[in-house]
């Protein structure tokens, strides 16, 4: 082992290996007639495209959309479930022209939908009407100028040079359109300026006409102060949501005209909707879910029983879950924890047993070189408390003279209403493994922590967030564990925003780094 002074050290992970050994997996399917996983796969080596991959049964691997297609969609801009896989249907939307295109059982990819100048029409959430080969989509369209229109279409399947029909506007946004197993009824997720998603939102219900039309339509769940999101129909036809009624995003059922909490407790069954598609629980048959749910920051996997409503633990080795999908006794998740990068997984839910079908990294994770975190809880401005993940340095290979502490990067994540999570991330064990202690900081309107924690930004923005990173600094200070004259902080987006006002307005921080960092909020 080597005497150094921390921040010196020598490290294994260089920047140039974190991009080129790394990929982005997200929005996992299952084609269960096939018994097969499909995933997107976003490739920094090939500029950001984004393909869709396919492991069958045998563990064999295949691209179904091979260069130059980009499975990508700008509807709210930040995109998400930009495909569908219905059988051997695949749909799915083409970043260049964001039209939709159709492949059936292997075929060349066609465009269902008409090329529009600007690529003005954009599709997001489809949902397959497989008797009558049809397909409701959200619509982003710009064809007009100045603020898109957002509905809910109806296209056929085959083709539609209409680019789809209206079947539900009015409202400034949508997501989540999703048929009951029988086709008679539809059910979606709406909002209205000057609501983001996780404010409030409306859980609508209506009948599904002969001609694919909409019946008069119903609000079950939701209103300005209540955020609904995730619904999804059980295979006995009974919708399911996630609502923050309660204070915290909790599981619901709609049965006899009533919304029925599944999980009366304190934590989070949902997610904020920033892309479409986010899924954190599934069925696996009709009296079975499975669930990713957080307390305190933690997240974990369960089982939930649909009659005796019991939430049962799974022992997994992850600690993060994202896009659960479920069926025939096993989950498949994109999962990770401190010492696995986010990977494709499928687990089996009787036995917890979990297999990797994707890394998301070729990295090799060295646990001599691996910070693990600390979950931490610690005082901040007017009394109250904030929550951080503590990475301390770690290298096998290396020490620090004595008495030496180490310097501290402060990460301030993007959102800002979003959070960050206890996964294996080789940007943030570059910094570790050469010596550097990080915090990486779930600020006050954060998510994971209910709904008052995350309204504290109300009317806040640049002065919670930033308290509670310059506390955070100050806290391990006074705990001895990092030099207070060696405190830095870095974010990206709202995060760089937040390192903007921190350097600005206060006088912890010898150095900061903003990365695309929002700079003037009224522009925005």
């Amino acid at each position: 082992m080597q005497l150094r002074p921390y921040g010196s050290w020598r490290s294994p992970i260089s920047s140039a290996a974190i991009v080129a050994e790394t990929v982005a997996l997200s929005d996992t399917q299952i084609d269960a007639d096939a018994d097969a996983v499909v995933w997107q796969e976003g490739r920094p080596a090939e500029k950001g495209r984004v393909t869709l991959m396919r492991r069958a049964a045998d563990g064999s691997l295949s691209e179904l959309t091979p260069a130059p297609f980009n499975v990508r969609t700008r509807v709210h801009e930040y995109g998400g479930r930009s495909y569908l896989l219905a059988g051997h249907r695949l749909f799915f939307s083409h970043f260049a022209d964001q039209r939709l295109y159709r492949g059936d059982s292997g075929a060349p990819p066609r465009a269902i939908t008409p090329d529009v100048p600007q690529a003005a029409l954009r599709y997001a959430d489809l949902e397959y009407d497989a008797p009558h080969d049809r397909l409701y989509a959200v619509r982003e369209d710009h064809r007009a100028g100045g603020e898109a229109v957002n509905t809910l279409v109806l296209l056929h399947a085959q083709g539609d040079e209409a680019g789809g029909t209206v079947v539900a506007g009015g409202c400034d946004f949508y997501c989540a359109p999703r048929l009951s197993p029988d086709g008679q009824h539809l059910a979606w997720i709406q909002w209205r300026h000057p609501n983001m998603p996780w404010d409030g939102t409306e859980q609508m219900l209506a009948p599904v006409l002969a001609d694919g039309s909409l019946g008069a339509a119903q609000c079950v769940a939701g209103g300005v102060e209540e955020s609904v999101c995730q619904p999804l129909w059980s295979p006995t036809g009974e919708l399911h949501f996630v609502s923050d009624r309660s204070g915290w995003w909790n599981l619901y059922r709609w049965r006899a005209g009533q919304a029925q909490n599944l999980t009366p407790m304190a934590a989070e069954f949902g997610l904020p909707h920033w892309n479409f598609g986010a899924s954190s629980y599934a069925f696996d048959g009709a009296q079975r879910i499975v669930c990713a749910y957080s307390q305190q920051g933690h997240m974990q996997l369960a089982l939930l029983h649909t009659s005796s409503l019991a939430l049962t633990n799974l022992d997994t080795p992850y600690r993060w879950f994202a896009s659960v999908q479920a069926g025939a006794g096993r989950a498949v998740c994109v999962a990770g924890s401190p010492l696995l990068e986010p990977s494709v997984v499928s687990i089996d839910l009787n036995t917890g047993q979990a297999e990797v079908l994707k890394r998301g990294s070729r990295l090799a994770i060295e646990a001599g070189v691996t910070s693990v975190p600390q979950a931490i809880e610690f005082p901040t401005a007017q009394g109250r408390s904030a929550h951080a993940l503590y990475y301390p340095p770690v290298n096998q290979d290396f020490a620090a003279p004595a008495g030496e502490k180490p310097p501290l990067l402060v990460f301030s994540h993007g959102g800002p209403t979003a959070a960050t999570a206890p996964v294996f991330k080789a940007g943030l064990q570059y910094w570790t493994s050469r010596g550097f202690a990080v915090l990486d900081v779930n600020y006050g309107g954060s998510t994971g922590y209910g709904r008052a924690y995350r309204e504290r930004l109300q009317g806040q923005w640049g002065v919670v967030d930033v308290e509670d990173c310059v506390h955070g600094a100050q806290h391990l200070v006074a705990q001895g564990l990092v030099d207070g004259q060696r405190l830095i902080i870095r974010g990206g987006s709202a995060g760089g925003f937040t390192t903007l006002a921190a350097l600005t307005f206060h006088k912890t921080f010898a150095a900061g780094a903003s990365h695309y960092g929002i700079g003037d909020l009224e522009a925005l």
